[in-house]
């Protein structure tokens, strides 16, 4: 089994219906357990900011799929929850990016791991944080320190 870490993000259709619904639906995957799950957070949007605030979550994974299929199983979840891609930064019922896949560094046409720019997103750092504050980056270091370099980025823990 290998611990790995997804970002859930939504900005349509109720978000937090859709990130409780993702949660559900990762711990249904084969072969893999839902290990932790952090809180939602609240975070404006980047790049396309005229469109609503998002909600975010980091789901931690044991599973014993490899990171493509991992991948694949991700991408099948946003397409059940109605996940189109007109555009980048466009709004989204439901966004799935694995972020870690224990310790490896994947770089295939496909998949990139660890994600290419969760280093310096508060809203993917800090629900890492709250369930796995010793991770570590793999070629930027350890998530607190990449937190605390993202303070000046607005992001609010919901209840």
């Amino acid at each position: 089994m290998t611990r790995a870490y997804v970002g859930l993000g939504s900005n349509l259709e109720d978000p937090r219906a859709q990130i409780e619904r993702a949660f559900e639906a990762l711990a249904r995957l084969p072969r893999t357990r839902l290990a932790a799950r952090s809180s939602v957070y609240r975070s404006a949007p980047l790049g396309c900011p005229e469109q609503p605030d998002f909600l975010n979550a980091v789901a931690a994974l044991d599973t014993g799929l490899d990171a493509h299929a991992l991948l694949a199983a991700l991408r099948a979840i946003e397409e059940r929850h109605g996940r189109t891609r007109p555009f980048p930064g466009a709004p989204r019922t439901l966004d799935l990016d694995l972020l870690l896949y224990g310790e490896e560094t994947v770089a295939s046409a496909e998949l990139a791991v660890p994600h290419p720019r969760m280093h310096e997103r508060a809203f993917v750092l800090a629900p890492l944080a709250e369930i796995a504050r010793e991770a570590h980056v793999p070629g930027r270091g350890p998530v607190l320190a990449l937190l605390a370099a993202c303070a000046g980025q607005r992001i609010e823990r919901l209840p």
